[in-house]
């Protein structure tokens, strides 16, 4: 029994170095790859340039940074409170035969791939948006909303199993001092959940940065700076995605450093979201 425990150990002990030796090494290859171009680029003028034309040696992603910035932040304003409202009605409000249904129906929403959304996007989103606005359909409103669709699942899946995780003490002593049952659930069921229902938002946040396939179909793909919601952009992963096929040399690197921005980023965002748990707990 000792030496299975020992060697379990081990085991566990191997997977968890593989994690940061495969997450360091990614990191390496990108700093290692990126920095030079940055460097050569500029910083000023690969971050805060408008223009990217390649075949001109223009490398500015100033663009792509705020169509990222705005087709996430539209994500989160569509995408979190619908996907806590529905945890909330799944945990405390659904009846037992919707649950059965709405459950199954949640967990396949998360595993239906990037390209089917973006291909449901582009034949129901952007037509409805073509008769709405007189555009073609294609621009930051019509990706956030599909980003919002996308993060649904994993928002919705991580705050319900925090919720069910707070003991019912909580909620049943808060009824028995006179609350209603929606001021129970939001003042002291939430409160108590809301690390993890945190933690489903920041992924949430990911998967909508992340994002690339489904936003290509939908966002226009158009590297300039959006005049409004229903303009054309290109995110930070699209451009990658884009390019990266026939780049070459200071093109491929600044590509390169087009995903270390957008690493960057995402752990600005992390730690934003840490400070602010932190700073409520």
């Amino acid at each position: 029994m000792r030496a299975r425990e020992i060697i379990m150990k081990i085991v566990f002990l191997l997977c968890a170095c593989v994690s940061i030796i495969a997450v360091a090494a990614i990191c390496l290859f990108m700093f290692m790859n990126g920095f030079p171009a940055i460097k050569e680029i500029g910083v000023g003028e690969f971050l805060l340039g408008t223009e990217w034309r390649p075949g001109q040696n223009l490398f500015g992603i100033f663009p792509m940074i705020v169509g990222s910035i705005y087709v996430t932040a539209g994500a989160i304003i569509f995408g979190v409170p619908v996907g806590i409202l529905c945890a909330i009605f799944m945990t405390y409000y659904c009846p037992k035969k919707l649950y059965s249904v709405l459950k199954p129906a949640v967990g396949l929403l998360a595993g239906i791939p990037s390209i089917v959304y973006g291909f449901f996007g582009l034949v129901v989103i952007v037509p409805i948006m073509q008769k709405i606005f007189s555009t073609n359909g294609k621009g930051i409103l019509t990706a956030a909303l599909l980003l919002g669709i996308m993060i649904l699942p994993t928002i919705i899946e991580v705050t319900e199993s925090s919720l069910r995780a707070v003991q019912e003490s909580y909620f049943e002593g808060s009824l028995a001092l006179g609350a209603t049952k929606e001021r129970t659930i939001f003042k002291s069921v939430m409160v108590a959940a809301k690390s993890g229902v945190m933690s489903g938002v920041i992924l949430g946040v990911g998967r909508a940065i992340g994002e690339t396939m489904a936003v290509i179909m939908v966002a226009g793909n158009q590297a300039a700076l959006p005049n409004s919601i229903l303009s054309g952009v290109r995110t930070l992963t699209a451009n990658i995605v884009m390019e990266m096929a026939y780049a070459a040399d200071l093109h491929r690197d600044a590509l390169i450093a087009t995903a270390v921005v957008l690493f960057v980023f995402i752990l600005i965002i992390n730690v934003c979201f840490s400070l602010v748990k932190r700073r409520n707990g």
